[in-house]
């Protein structure tokens, strides 16, 4: 039995950062120092930075490193600039692709983003191509918690709706309300078994079983890419059982 199902994209991209565990530090040192160049070093200031540090802080990272990566990213500390760079390409049966990247090199990063596609049988577009058909969004998502108070705290805080399946429960925000609803649900003793800011896709394009093999194969060597921090696709994917 299959089925196309919304709950496949985001198991899978829960195991990718499950896999990716041995690189966390590399690709969150990246988003700690963006997040700080952009809305600078006070975490009480800047949720963003917030929300990467508590993430850090979580897989154990020193509070030395954090600092290194926050001074860098507010100019203060060595080291090249990382800038965060958005390429856009097509994968198996046409499926659109955006891949989020931290980097201090943009040369290196498109070369091994681009090989990374044309090693799946995909290609590489131009700025523009694909962008059109996502949304940023914030999503957080839990296991196996009580929906209606869920609902209430989100809802109150500013989410846009909540669906629940499998045992999975998503709140799905505005990308300017992410964070306070985040933080509203935490406060309130939820704890997120994923939390993050996505581009969810306004039109999906549903694979079989052999193409969402072949998608998120795809997915898996752009994530192992150390300049990539996410990627998100307008694949439906096929789940078997």
């Amino acid at each position: 039995m299959a089925g196309h199902s919304k709950w496949a994209n985001i198991k899978h991209r829960k195991a990718a950062q499950d896999a990716k565990r041995g690189k966390i530090f590399t690709k969150l040192i990246r988003e700690i120092t963006v997040a700080a160049r952009m809305g600078g070093g006070d975490a009480d200031a800047n949720p963003r930075l917030r929300s990467v540090l508590d993430k850090a802080l979580g897989a154990n990272m020193t509070k030395d490193t954090i600092e290194r990566a926050v001074t860098r990213g507010t100019g203060e500390g060595d080291g090249a600039a990382i800038e965060e760079v958005l390429y856009e390409g097509y994968g198996t049966n046409g499926v659109a692709v955006l891949v989020e990247c931290a980097t201090d090199n943009r040369n290196r990063t498109v070369a091994e983003v681009r090989h990374a596609f044309t090693k799946a049988g995909g290609n590489l577009g131009t700025d523009g191509s694909v962008a059109y058909l996502f949304n940023k969004q914030g999503s957080i998502v839990f296991s196996d918690v009580d929906e209606e108070a869920i609902m209430d705290v989100a809802l109150e805080a500013g989410a846009e709706d909540i669906e629940t399946e499998e045992g999975m429960t998503e709140v799905i925000t505005s990308f300017e309300d992410y964070f306070s609803v985040l933080q509203a649900l935490k406060d309130a003793g939820f704890t997120p078994e994923m939390d993050e800011i996505v581009q969810r896709a306004s039109l999906e394009i549903e694979l079989d079983a052999e193409a969402s093999e072949k998608t998120m194969n795809m997915i898996d060597a752009l994530e192992e890419l150390d300049d990539v921090q996410s990627v998100f696709t307008n694949a439906a994917f096929t789940e078997s059982a």
